[in-house]
Parts: structure tokens; C-alpha cells; sequence
């Protein structure tokens, strides 16, 4: 069974159709590539999954669950995290911090608990801080531990929400536009990272990116979309050959 299965999906906002009739399926430990113009439907289908929109139809299902009319706030607890193409951390907090709000969804003290600091409580927090210490050595961050969001370079700030996302423990990680803004360098790295997930913490990956070279390197499988519709799936190499997938991306005359 798929970890994760996208049937029929769609949402229409008046009369535009920004996702209409997309069936998918992701799984268990794949990285799965989500590729197309601006405006295709991309992020869309993340804030659907996330359930941050509900949809007009079609179903989500996650690991063998119906969660299409779950709320949004229920999502990470299952096991599903996420990025977003605009960092979305609190400037003011540390590295550190921002990481360990990541770890909300395994709170399992209540309010007295806390402001007594009894000994469950003390020891929630060692691990969820050994957690977060396992998140900082992966993604190479200690130097950047103790540091305010709001003084960090863009490209460290990129690599900190996603390691927000994997503080939470997930089952499956989407990256929206992982590569967004950084340099071949930083890009290469991303590309590592997203290897170490799926071979070292067991992760699936679902990304949205416009980096062809990233998409290339890390995906097992990729979608290509087209004004809410999806074009072409198969390997990297199979969609990219696709003409209707030139077509969308260089225009028809540059396909023929």
C-alpha cells in the first residue's frame, strides 16, 4: 500500500481551476518530484495536503488513512511535515528554539505538569532536545545554534525550517522549493540531505521544485503539471522527454 495516495483532487476558487483532476501516489520510502511552470498547481497541492484549503473533490489518503477532511492542525501529529517557498520561522527565537517548536506535536505534559517542571516533564525535554541535537548534526547547523533567525543568512535560514519539519519526526516531508534561492553549493547539499533522509532517518520526500539539475539528482519519480492538470509521470529522464512537458515549459515550437 502507498504511503501516500492523491486521487482525483481538485479545488476551484470562483472560476479558476487551480488544481482540477490530479491522481498521484507516493511510496514508502520514495522521493517524489512535483515539477512545472509558475502558476501550475505546485504549492497548491501541498496546502491541500496539509489541509490548509479543502478541496472542491477527490481524496487523500496517508498511510492507509482517508484525511481529506481532517483539520490542519491534525496533520503533523500523524506524521506529515512541512516547508514553505516563503520561510515561515520565528525571527526573533534561535536556531534552537525554532527547532524544538518542531517537537509541539509530542508534548504529552499538561499545564500543571509543566509549571511544577516534575520529572516527566524534565525528561520530555532531554529528549526532545537529543532529538533536535540529531536534526542540528545532519544538517550541519551548530555553528548556528545559539543565533537570532532575524541576523541569518537567507540560505541557513532555508535549512533551518527544514530542520523544523524533520524536528517533528515525520513519516513523509514535503520540500517546497527546497532549492529556492541558493547557490550551486548550498543546492548540493540540499541534494545530500534529502538522500540522508530517505537512507539514514527512513523518510519519503514528496518535493515541489524548479531546479532540474536537484530533481534530477535526488527523484525516483516525478509529475509534471500544467495549469492545475498533470502532463506526464515517470522517471526524471522519461518526463523531461515528454513533448507535452516541453510544450508547457519551452513551447510548442521549441518542442517540435
Amino acid at each position: 500500500m502507498s504511503l501516500l495516495q492523491v486521487e482525483d483532487l481538485a479545488i476551484h476558487f470562483g472560476g479558476v481551476k487551480a488544481v482540477d483532476g490530479v491522481s498521484f501516489s507516493v511510496e514508502q520510502g520514495e522521493v517524489f518530484a512535483i515539477i512545472g511552470p509558475n502558476g501550475a498547481g505546485k504549492s497548491t497541492i501541498f496546502n491541500l495536503i496539509s489541509r490548509v484549503y479543502p478541496p472542491t473533490r477527490g481524496t487523500i489518503r496517508f498511510d492507509g488513512r482517508d484525511i481529506t477532511g481532517l483539520k490542519a492542525h491534525d496533520i503533523a501529529g500523524l506524521g506529515i511535515a512541512r516547508t514553505f517557498q516563503n520561510i515561515e520561522l520565528f525571527d526573533h527565537s534561535t536556531v534552537l528554539d525554532n527547532l524544538l517548536m518542531g517537537r509541539h506535536t509530542h508534548r504529552g505534559t499538561n499545564f500543571v505538569q509543566d509549571i511544577l517542571f516534575l520529572p516527566k516533564v524534565r525528561q520530555e525535554e532531554r529528549e526532545h532536545r537529543r532529538r533536535v541535537e540529531q536534526v542540528i548534526e545532519l544538517l550541519e547547523l551548530e555553528a548556528y545554534r545559539k543565533k537570532m533567525i532575524a541576523g541569518l543568512p537567507y540560505g541557513v535560514r532555508k535549512v533551518v525550517e527544514i530542520g523544523r519539519a524533520l524536528a517533528i519526526g515525520p513519516k513523509l516531508i514535503l520540500l517546497d522549493e527546497p532549492a529556492s534561492g541558493l547557490s550551486v553549493e548550498e543546492t548540493r547539499d540540499v541534494a545530500f540531505w534529502i538522500e540522508d533522509m530517505r537512507r539514514d532517518m527512513g523518510l519519503t520526500v514528496l518535493m515541489v521544485e524548479h531546479d532540474m539539475s536537484l530533481v534530477n539528482q535526488v527523484s525516483d519519480r516525478v509529475l509534471a503539471m500544467a495549469n492545475g492538470q498533470p502532463l506526464a509521470l515517470g522517471s526524471p529522464a522519461e518526463v523531461q522527454a515528454h513533448p507535452d512537458v516541453q510544450a508547457a515549459y519551452l513551447g510548442t515550437g521549441a518542442a517540435a
